[in-house]
């Protein structure tokens, strides 16, 4: 059999039916042409690796910054599918001197020969099906989180990244504080006793994102196509396309896929679970205003791990109405808080955390962070995998939490204040958060009789298989129909 090259098989991808036949294809015959090199050039210790950043309207701008701030790397491309970013980019390169090629289809992008490194900072439902295309082609990538816009697929790049022998990191940094790292070992060392549980907290400003009477003009200098990608491609249904993507279930994952994975990942990371919750519940809304928003603005999700639980938090609606200041809780707002028998680990930034004894005293902290794209960039040299600080099975585990508990809310049914309560009676943990979101929401004037929050469905699920157990409606949540061509491949 003849060998499929770089340029044919990138080719091939750009075909209408490429998703569904052709990486399939490729899937079967390109393990040992990766293993022998085909696609990837082998790096010298001394030689530039050249990378490209695909989606630079938001995170993507850090991603050009702090790529720039690593030794030895060298940026060759720019890509994104609105050509105003596009454009203003590529003139900034040009005014420093950087000679960077452009593309708005990330499929032409990766046909190019000259790129080692892709970084992705797309929307979320483009995430797991760019990793995937990049690792094909024989590139290492650099995933923002959440690594996937559904379950199966964030598992499907963890496959592919480990038949091709791709250096993937998840774009989770607080991997990379090694104050973090020193205070979850210490807390491992027993020093404050057994954890008892972990809270993730994600208490960030939302405002509403307004309501519009129809469909909306798709800016002129948005390919709308290649925007929607793996998406359904239906008309704009609010006002502003760019990052209100966060905020509807097509694209976007709520805040607690959006900010919360960083902190649903410390927390998984606190407890050492290695695999999905067996069991996922949830409660919460889209409260205090009605807008074209989709994914709820107040949330609880509890996983049910056997050792302790990870009780996760959303909110956001300021302290009360009119506030410009957020709920705390144990002094933090963005963090995680685990409570231990002797006492209690507050992280409240991405670069350490402080100890606390029973009596709220302070008793020790750790402090300091390094650059997670050095990180990253040091594996792809080393082609050791371990080497990552947030490897892409991470990325998928954590990036997993949020959607789980997201299904759960799906499938959820508005209930009175009173039922709600009667339904977690049993759980401490649970009725305790509970009466702290009723507190908050009554603050916020939001009346729970007339808009009633919405209880999730207790969902159980097999971590080996990560399907859930005995709920067909929650299993088709665990991925999505592709829009073809850009599918997410069955055989990667």
């Amino acid at each position: 059999m003849p060998e499929l090259n770089r340029r044919s098989f990138l080719k091939s991808s750009l075909l209408a039916t490429a998703s569904t036949a052709v990486f399939p294809a490729l899937a079967a015959r390109g393990v040992a042409q990766s293993q022998r090199g085909t696609f990837a050039r082998v790096i010298g210790a001394n030689e530039d690796i050249r990378y490209a950043v695909v989606g630079f309207g938001g995170r993507g701008k850090d991603h050009i910054k702090e790529m720039r701030e690593v030794k030895g790397t060298r940026m060759v491309a720019l890509c994104d599918v609105d050509q105003d970013n596009l454009n203003r980019e590529l003139a900034q390169c040009e005014k420093r001197g950087e000679r960077v090629k452009g593309y708005r289809d990330v499929r032409k992008l990766l046909q190019d020969p000259d790129i080692d490194v892709v970084t992705f900072a797309t929307p979320n439902h483009w995430h797991s099906l760019g990793a995937i295309w990049a690792i094909q082609s024989g590139k290492d990538v650099y995933v923002e989180k959440p690594i996937s816009h559904e379950v199966w697929e964030g598992r499907q790049v963890v496959i592919a990244a480990r038949k091709y022998n791709r250096i993937v990191q998840a774009g989770t940094q607080c991997r990379s504080s090694h104050g973090i790292a020193e205070a979850i070992e210490w807390l491992r060392q027993g020093n404050i006793g057994k954890i008892i549980r972990a809270r993730s907290l994600c208490y960030k400003r939302r405002p509403s994102i307004g309501k519009v009477n129809g469909p909306q003009a798709v800016p002129a200098s948005v390919d709308y196509d290649l925007w929607c990608g793996p998406a359904a491609k239906v008309p704009l249904m609010r006002t502003r396309l760019h990052y209100d993507w966060h905020w509807v279930w097509p694209t976007g994952n709520g805040d607690l896929g959006n900010q919360g994975i960083h902190q649903m990942d410390l927390g998984r990371w606190i407890l050492g679970e290695k695999e999905l919750s067996p069991r996922v519940w949830s409660v919460g809304g889209r409260l205090g205003y009605v807008d074209d928003g989709t994914t709820p603005n107040t949330l609880i999700v509890f996983h049910d791990y056997k050792a302790a639980p990870l009780i996760f938090e959303v909110r956001g609606l300021p302290s009360a109405d009119g506030s410009k200041q957020m709920d705390r809780y144990h002094g933090a707002d963005i963090g995680v808080v685990t409570d231990c028998e002797g006492g209690s680990m507050v992280i409240s930034s991405y670069s350490g955390a402080k100890f606390f004894d029973k009596e709220d005293k302070e008793i020790k902290s750790f402090e300091g962070s390094s650059s997670h794209f050095a990180n990253f960039i040091e594996a792809v040299r080393s082609r050791k995998s371990a080497e990552l600080k947030a490897d892409i099975l991470d990325g998928h585990l954590s990036s997993a939490l949020c959607h789980t508990g997201n299904i759960s809310y799906r499938l959820g049914t508005p209930h009175s204040p009173e039922e709600i309560r009667e339904a977690v009676k049993a759980d401490a943990d649970l009725t305790e958060a509970l009466g702290r979101m009723e507190q908050h929401l009554a603050a916020n004037n939001v009346d729970l009789q007339k808009t009633p929050a919405t209880l999730g469905a207790v969902l159980k699920m097999d971590p080996q298989s990560e399907r859930f157990i005995g709920n067909h409606l929650a299993n088709q949540l665990l991925t999505r129909e592709y829009r073809k061509p850009f599918v997410v491949p069955k055989r990667v």
